[in-house]
């Protein structure tokens, strides 16, 4: 999708601007796809024997002769009684250790805080990284009120450069920012600006706020994107991507303009639904900045391949229905 075009006569109109002149098309159809376009861790038992003494000895001994009746007294037979002696008996018992095993409670890990946006000195800008997950229901949208919004690197102290956000847009667009926190009279903003994801501080009294429903995942793996409620997936096409010499940026955006190609059934087709993600290979393109968007198509064969110049192609009855589920301040982000 082109969001900067050529010939450029944008109007506001209701919910989305028609564009008067889109010049170039996607990727290999012409040029232009960007906005304009490019938006597993034993007892030994001995036995004793009893020995038994020899039988002890009878000695006769002869008297003489005599009437003298010798008579030979038997020999006196001592028994004695073998004495076995046990063996000791000596059992000892294996020792008995128990060994209690150590009692561990793991607590499972918080999850880890959300990544603090790191500030460039140099801009006074910082990135911004996914809502979630855990997703919410409802996301803020600021419309700006004012002619000029200041950005802020910190609620009351300017970027370096004393920047400011015309409204509206150089391409005549109604000025739109995605919140990311609130601070009393401060907000932080999304914007769409170099580099992807860019975030800083503005008044609360420069814009108006409104909720927006839903988010948008693209995933350029799969070749698909859904619209998600909070976890629920509400809504699912198949679309096609950046080719690999032009690839669709990642991070985290959100929808920031919503056009009409005066020709339904030019390359852009019916509708264009541009985001804040700028090409990471194109500075400019088809006379435009760089930044991306989803579009339809009149070569809807195409999608399911990587055919863009680095937007996000769908047929246009999915770009239609795409269009009534991500308004302005959507936001959506690109995984790979």
């Amino acid at each position: 999708m082109v969001r900067r075009w050529g010939t450029k006569a944008v109007a506001a109109t209701g919910a989305f601007v028609a564009l008067m002149a889109v010049a170039g098309s996607c990727g290999t159809e012409t040029s232009g796809d960007l906005r304009a376009t490019v938006r597993a861790d034993s007892v030994e038992v001995s036995a004793i024997e009893g020995k038994w003494p020899a039988p002890s000895t009878t000695t006769t001994t002869a008297l003489p002769a005599t009437t003298t009746t010798t008579t030979t007294i038997p020999a006196t037979t001592t028994t004695t009684t073998p004495t076995t002696t046990a063996p000791p008996t000596t059992t000892t018992a294996p020792p008995t250790t128990t060994t209690a095993p150590p009692t561990t409670t793991t607590v499972p890990p918080s999850p880890p805080p959300p990544a603090q946006p790191s500030l460039d000195p140099s801009t006074g800008l910082t990135v911004s990284g996914p809502f979630g997950p855990p997703w919410p229901t409802s996301f803020s949208a600021a419309d700006a009120q004012v002619r000029s919004v200041a950005l802020f690197q910190s609620p009351g102290v300017p970027v370096p450069d004393g920047r400011a956000l015309s409204n509206p847009t150089g391409e005549g667009v109604p000025l739109v920012m995605l919140v990311r926190k609130v601070e009393g009279e401060w907000l932080q903003v999304q914007i769409p600006s170099r580099p992807n994801g860019a975030t800083a501080w503005i008044m609360a009294a420069d814009v108006s706020l409104r909720t927006v429903p839903n988010h948008v995942v693209i995933d350029l793996s799969n070749r698909q994107a859904t619209v998600y409620h909070g976890a629920d997936a509400i809504w699912s096409a198949p679309m096609a991507p950046g080719k690999s010499s032009s690839p669709t940026p990642t991070g985290s955006f959100y929808v920031d303009v919503l056009a009409r190609p005066t020709t339904p059934d030019g390359p852009y087709g019916a509708f264009q639904v541009s985001f804040s993600g700028f090409s990471n290979v194109y500075e400019s393109f088809g006379g435009g900045n760089g930044q991306v968007a989803m579009h339809g198509t009149n070569r809807p064969e195409l999608i399911g391949t990587p055919a863009s110049a680095g937007c996000v192609r769908f047929s246009n009855a999915d770009i239609t229905t795409m269009l009534g589920l991500a308004p302005q301040g959507t936001p959506v982000d690109v995984v790979a």
